[in-house]
Formats: structure tokens, sequence, C-alpha cells
């Protein structure tokens, strides 16, 4: 049987964000003897149940499995077990629109050699932490929108054709964490000179909630992550990630009191947790730079 799409959930230790994601999967106006479900446990394991739940939702639903080596890694292992010409990704905690199929056939049907984003929606109004998290990249894909050498889609939803994926290698594993791999695909999806095709009608909710310790955490993790992809760009000869200019910074503050919903109060709540990403993103890329110069040092010094 010919399969358009396989659609690639990584997933660890989630079962009811999974369980969302598959029934909002289930309600897709794509007819679904024409994708196939493949779900890939990064080591967590506890899905027994909802093997038996996917496949009674889907004519075709597979749960494949690795040992603990982040997204990354999962994605890929998930991708060498898909059928379909067309591979979708998005992430056991989001649930995509019913359309969402559907709208990214329509961008890939007339160019079937691009990279195809959707739009995110943060699932979490009340959590302002997470509307930040979202509105931040909401300012980086409108930032990035006309500069191909940066431009980039979050891995929790995109789409692009299987051979072209694996012709690209996948996901760089050396980005273990939940930060960077994506920005790295897309980079070397672009230095290959084909397009990158934002689809706002390809819809994905996202219900990750966050404290501000969390907040502080995954953006920790994201400096991590841009120290690695500048670190991995250099190697690959690829033009390294420089620093904005000012101006950059400008419109970035500047955009949660144009673009929040709510009132002043909210706003300003908005702001500051763009000020403390900002800072958390910092640290983690210094913290990344002084862990590889002091292993770069302890290297040299052993006999």
């Amino acid at each position: 049987m010919s399969l358009d799409f396989s659609v690639i959930i990584p997933t660890y230790r989630r079962p009811a964000e999974l369980k969302a994601c598959l029934l909002a999967l289930g309600r897709q106006d794509f007819p679904l003897d024409r994708f196939e479900v493949i779900v890939s446990d990064d080591g967590g394991g506890g899905l027994e149940s909802l093997r038996d739940f996917g496949a009674g939702g889907f004519p075709l639903c597979a749960f494949v499995s690795a040992p603990r080596s982040g997204p990354a890694t999962a994605r890929n292992v998930g991708a060498r077990n898909a059928r379909g010409r067309f591979l979708a990704f998005t992430d056991d905690d989001c649930e995509p629109s019913p359309d969402w199929l559907s709208s990214l056939a329509l961008a890939l049907g007339s160019q079937p050699d691009a990279l195809v984003g959707g739009r995110t929606v943060n699932a979490l109004r009340r959590n302002r932490c997470s509307s930040a998290s979202q509105q931040l990249i909401d300012f980086l894909y409108v930032a990035y929108s006309d500069r191909s050498d940066t431009r980039f889609f979050t891995s929790n939803n995109f789409a692009l054709s299987s051979l072209m994926f694996a012709s690209l290698g996948g996901f760089d594993v050396a980005f273990r964490l939940a930060a960077g791999e994506d920005r790295d695909f897309c980079s070397r999806w672009a230095a290959t000179g084909r397009p990158l095709i934002y689809s706002p009608n390809a819809l994905v909710y996202h219900s990750h909630s966050l404290t501000v310790r969390e907040f502080w955490r995954q953006h920790f993790r994201y400096g991590q992550g841009a120290y690695e992809l500048r670190r991995r760009m250099q190697e690959t000869g690829r033009v390294p990630l420089r620093v904005e200019p000012p101006g950059f910074y400008l419109r970035l503050f500047s955009y949660p009191f144009k673009n929040a919903v709510g009132g002043d109060g909210e706003r300003l709540a908005v702001g500051m947790l763009f000020a403390l990403a900002q800072a958390a993103n910092v640290c983690g890329f210094a913290r990344e730079a002084l862990g590889r110069g002091k292993n770069r040092r302890g290297e040299s010094l052993s006999p």
C-alpha cells in the first residue's frame, strides 16, 4: 500500500499528552488509510496501554523504541521505520488541527522538494511562561522570514519528503537535548538550496506547561543548543551564527507589548519573561562554551 504521510511522534514519559496527540490525529480529515502514525519512544517506556489504543484508532500505527538518546535520535528511529512518501513531525504534547495533514499535503503537492513548516499555537493561555515561550518562537519566525540562512521551523510542526530527509542524514544526533536540533536541520536544508515554505493553515496546538524555573531551564538548554549549533556550523563549513545587531533586540523586546494578549500587566509580564529567556540563553551558551574549553584543556594535558 502506498502511503502519503508517516506522522512521527518522539515521546518520553508523557503518556497522557501522547494520548491527546493520538486522539487529535484520529480526527484528521485526511483519509486514515493514507497515513501511518509512528510513536518513537526515547527509552521512557510505560506505553503498553497506548499501543492498544493506537492500534484501535488507526489502521496503521506502530510503536518503536531506542535507548534514551534524545529527541533527535528518536525522530531518526521513527523515520527509519516510515513508509510514507512524506514525513510529518510533531511532538507528544501537541494536538494537530483536523486539517493539519491536508494543509501540509496541499503545500507539498505544489512544492514537493520543500521543507514545509506549519503554525504552532500555545494552547495554555493562562500559563504566562508557555505563552512567552511560544511568542518568542513567533517573533523568530517573523524576524527570519526573509533570511534563508537563518530561517527555521520548529520540529513539532514540519513536513518534507522522506527521501530528502534521508539524503540529508536526518537530525544530527550530537544534539542530545531538545534544543537546537531543528535549527541545525533547517540550516543544513537551506544550505542545499531547497526552499523552506511556511504554511500557516497547518496548525498545531502546543500544551507545554511551564513554571518560571522550567522556563529558565528550557531557555538555558536553548543556549546550550545554540553553542552546539554554532560549533557544528563551523565544523561543516556553514556560515556560523552571527551576533544580531541592536535593532534585532529592540524589536524582540517590543514584540510582546505589541502582540501579547491581555492588558498592560500581561504584556509587561511577558516582556519580563522575554528578558529572562535571553539571560538564560546567554548563561546556557556560556556554560557550554566553558565546558568545551575545559574538555579541550584536559585533553591537551592528558598523557
